[in-house]
């Protein structure tokens, strides 16, 4: 026992450098497909159980937003070691963005995995206090809305009255698959095609689900700290 708290002394609090550096730590990212070039792209393109993929002569095209992380079509493609995902919709953010955030955070039909993603960004690794972002319980304190899942049926009415009860202006970040497109729920009878068929979208994170530092990325894009990927 002792042992572990002279380790735990002598290393401290380990917190990720980014924003301030890259972060180089085994684990961060799954990565993901980047496409280009490829022997047999209409064959690749066939294995894509989400659509993902499409062919443009010799090469593919990664529909980043659709792309679940399944792999099929690792070892056939270049493959990323990447993080940063996040895309804005629209143009840059306004000052008062720029400053702290309180975020509140809807799962609107998620199967967990994203959800637990974003829940790592409060422990001491990713520490997003330390940049000036905070998770809030109610949406009438928050700046911005974090939203999770394909937004059910059920969820669609909730969804809508807390982006409503959000003093302006107001930001909504869409985190993972789901969020961006409908991921393998939606849209469907039970599921929309995404939040964007819900409430208005101003920062995409996909991946399914997406890791920390994705969702990191995307804050900070919402923030108008970082630039959206393109």
């Amino acid at each position: 026992m002792s042992r572990w708290v002279l380790t735990g002394l002598k290393t401290g609090i380990v917190t990720t450098r980014y924003p301030q550096g890259e972060e180089r730590a085994p684990g961060v990212t799954p990565g993901r497909p980047r496409g280009g070039e490829v022997a047999d792209p209409a064959g690749i393109a066939a294995r894509c159980p989400t659509g993902a993929i499409s062919v443009a002569g010799n090469s593919v095209v990664i529909d980043q937003r659709r792309c679940v992380h399944c792999s099929a079509c690792r070892g056939n493609v270049a493959w990323e070691e990447t993080y940063e995902w996040a895309s804005a919709i629209g143009k840059g953010f306004d000052r008062p963005f720029r400053g702290s955030l309180h975020v509140f955070v809807v799962d609107a039909g998620s199967c967990g995995a994203c959800l637990s993603e974003v829940r790592q960004l409060n422990n001491p690794y990713y520490n997003m206090h330390r940049l000036g972002l905070f998770i809030t319980p109610t949406p009438r304190n928050a700046d911005l809305m974090l939203v999770l899942g394909p937004v059910t049926a059920h969820m669609r009415p909730a969804l809508l009255k807390a982006y409503t009860a959000m003093p302006s202006p107001k930001r909504v970040v869409a985190v993972g698959t789901c969020a961006a497109t409908g991921g393998v729920f939606g849209p469907s009878f039970a599921a929309d095609g995404g939040a964007a068929d819900a409430v208005p979208v101003d920062v995409v994170v996909p991946g399914c689900p997406p890791p920390p530092l994705a969702v990191l990325h995307g804050l900070l894009v919402a923030a108008g700290r970082k630039e959206g990927v393109r």
